[in-house]
């Protein structure tokens, strides 16, 4: 995931730190000194320096992390075209069978860069259309009726489902996580016209369906009358509350009183596509769009360190202060969306945030089906909801809490997935079990079962119902012991092997006394990847074994602890994993996420790694992809052919802009650090979807 502009007066106070704040009063053992445990205090000191280094390498200038370099050959012509021919090593990545395909290197330029033997297109950008009458993207116009018939503002999760054997034609569905406002409008508009921007930045938020076909030369292109085209913005669409909250009195607002429909949806970041083909949509930092007051003062709350202090001392005073102080609620910066539109005012209505922070579920196959939050999934900052078919015919989804020190869920359902009759599967996650991870010394995985009535989660702990469990998920995770982890983002399960892989993006707030085999970083500002095993591929089982598949980081620098397989290239090493994807070859992809510190970090920007994960080819890793400047990577996703890998490139021009050589200095509308895609003048940057083919035809990879 990403953070909201923090540089806009409009926004509001800096929104990163909020998600450094251990809002978790979690006093098990993070994950970190259970793998130290686990892992002996021997492997630790093998790979890291101690506290000095690490302060040391926190305001290191790229060249000491060894990787953009000074050498010219890293380097990338500022002329766009010329990126590619510059930008890629002679060395061809051949390890075992797990890919093959000449690396790129590490760098940072205003274009994208795919391996030689590739071509990356743009599908579909922001302000593309999407419904048949949708009007023309007009760059720095704030029309929030145009924005809903348009492609939405940075893209995340992307998942596809086909309309025909052969994967030739197909629906792609988008997630729109946030809106980037000092890239998107100029400075006029953006001080002059707030409300008329924030509905624009409603509209722009949510997701997109959009039919999708592959032409004879192989390159794809929308389908623009297509009747499955469609928008589901925070700003118009209704929805269905369904499972244990549903109705209940913490739903009901003055809008709906019945607790059970709710206008639009939220910070849609990671997701999943089931096995029915239903679109699964993770709502995220939901506390972003709140404002208002937690205590009786006559002042807002500015920053998350004066909400932080208000809920230590029990100040505040709010009906659902408790609940929204651990998940950082209306902390003072964000969206300014609740001066103009009551229901993002929590004093205005104090139920309203209740109401974020599920998994939506959306039928793709039906444009006119009213989309669902299915709360037996649990209330959290979801990132992803990945699933997989159990053995014993049950669907299970895995899902992190991205933030530091929180948790990793799963969900195992009562039914199981029809096979013949699609539409009896809707309802199906509406039952079920919500469990929460516990990681041992012993390398094991406990599930503890988040139900009503069990251990704690009683009427004496404020749980009155399996709704007040489902609302107040954190709170039940803590009562319950869970491993707080570092940033648990997307999770996947790979169906061909039944190993189930997560991403830990990283922690800047981990401490010195924390540092250990796994997370032997303090802070961990690099992440890695953890490794879990059902036994005997049952993921419903209460236990499962975990490893650790590689370290983020150079392996180069030795203060990073970096640990990848020993035939990973200078190139192949990356920092930060956020999104993974499984190929139909059972390949693991890994795409990642910095932030602005990428300089800091790796000194390269954020892009897509083939790493494998059996035999010889473990831990081994290559670099396929690099986005433009200031971007993300997001959304990995394959065709059922594997002949086509889409990705989501999400707020370029915004991160890290003053240390972009090319630029070095700030980022806006009137002045982006990149143009991309269009590299047009008068048009700035725009998040996009790629679809990248082997030329020729082929698998990926």
């Amino acid at each position: 995931m990403s953070y909201p502009d923090r540089t806009d007066p409009n926004c509001g106070v800096a929104l990163e730190p909020t998600e450094d704040v251990r809002s978790s009063p979690a006093t098990e053992a993070t994950f970190g000194e259970v793998a130290a445990a686990r892992m002996g205090r021997r492997g630790f000191l093998k790979g890291a320096m101690g506290t000095t280094a690490y302060a040391a390498l926190a305001i290191a200038p790229a060249s000491l992390l060894a990787a953009c370099g000074d050498d010219e050959t890293d380097k990338v012509a500022s002329d766009p075209a010329a990126n590619a021919a510059q930008d890629i090593k002679a060395s061809t990545y051949q390890p075992g069978s797990l890919a093959r395909f000449p690396e790129i290197s590490h760098g940072v330029s205003k274009d994208h860069v795919v391996a030689p033997g590739y071509e990356a297109d743009i599908l579909i950008r922001w302000g593309d259309p999407v419904t048949a009458d949708a009007p023309a993207f007009v760059p720095g116009k704030a029309d929030p009726d145009a924005q809903e018939k348009q492609f939405g503002y940075n893209n995340d999760f992307l998942g596809f489902v086909p309309l025909n054997e052969a994967g030739t034609r197909g629906l792609l569905c988008v997630n729109h996580e946030f809106t980037s406002r000092s890239v998107m409008f100029p400075y006029d508009l953006r001080f002059n016209s707030p409300k008329e921007l924030a509905e624009t930045e409603m509209a722009a938020h949510g997701g997109t369906i959009i039919e999708i076909a592959q032409q004879s030369d192989g390159r794809w292109v929308t389908v623009q009358d297509s009747t499955y085209n469609r928008r589901i913005t925070a700003r118009s669409t209704a929805m269905d509350i369904s499972g244990p909250a549903a109705g209940h009195p913490r739903m009901q607002t003055s809008a709906d009183p019945a607790g059970t429909r709710v206008i639009g949806t939220l910070n849609n970041c990671a997701g999943g596509i089931t096995p029915y083909n239903s679109y699964l949509m993770a709502e995220e930092n939901f506390h972003f769009y709140f404002r208002g007051k937690l205590d009786d003062s006559d002042r807002l709350w500015r920053t998350a360190g004066d909400l932080e202090a208000a809920c230590a001392a029990g100040d505040a005073t709010h009906p659902e202060a408790r609940n929204y102080c651990r998940y950082g609620v209306a902390m003072g910066g964000g969206y300014d969306w609740g001066r103009h539109v009551d229901r993002f005012d929590i004093n205005k209505e104090p139920n309203e945030a209740n109401r974020f922070g599920w998994v939506v579920e959306v039928d793709p196959l039906d444009p006119t089906s009213t989309p669902v939050k299915r709360t037996a999934l649990g209330r959290f900052k979801h990132e992803g909801a990945e699933s997989i078919t159990n053995r014993d015919g049950r669907l299970v989804i895995y899902m992190g809490d991205d933030q530091r020190f929180d948790y990793l869920y799963r969900f195992v359902t009562d039914g199981t997935v029809n096979e013949t009759d699609r539409a009896a599967n809707f309802g199906l996650l509406d039952t079920g079990v919500l469990s929460v991870a516990k990681f041992s010394e012993d390398g094991t995985v406990t599930w503890m079962p988040l139900v009503h009535g069990t251990g704690p989660l009683t009427a004496e702990n404020g749980f009155d119902s399996q709704a007040d469990v489902m609302i107040e998920t954190r709170r039940a995770a803590d009562l319950l012991g869970a491993t707080p982890m570092d940033r648990p983002e997307d999770v996947e399960p790979n169906p061909k092997t039944g190993k189930v892989y997560v991403a830990l993006t990283n922690n800047s707030k981990r401490g010195p006394a924390q540092r250990d085999a796994v997370h032997d970083r303090a802070p961990n500002y690099w992440g890695l990847i953890v490794e879990m095993t059902p036994p005997d591929g049952d993921h419903a089982a209460d236990s499962f074994s975990w490893d650790i598949l590689v370290k983020g980081g150079d392996p180069s620098v030795p203060v990073t602890g970096a640990q990848f397989a020993e035939g990973t290239s200078a190139n192949g090493w990356f920092a930060c994993p956020d999104n993974l994807a499984v190929d139909p070859s059972g390949r693991l992809w890994v795409t990642t996420d910095q932030g602005g510190g990428w300089a800091q970090i790796s000194g390269s920007a954020d892009g897509v790694w083939c790493v494998g994960t059996e035999g010889e080819d473990r831990g081994i890793s290559a670099m396929f992809y690099r986005v433009p400047a200031g971007a993300e990577m997001c959304g990995p996703c394959f065709t059922p052919t594997g002949d086509t890998l889409f990705v989501a490139v999400q707020h370029p021009g915004t991160d890290g802009a003053l240390a972009f050589d090319e630029h070095a200095r700030a980022s806006d509308f009137e002045d982006p650090m990149t143009r991309w895609p269009d590299f047009n003048e008068a048009t700035p940057p725009r998040p996009s979807v790629v679809a990248i083919r082997k030329e020729g035809g082929g698998p990926i990879g």
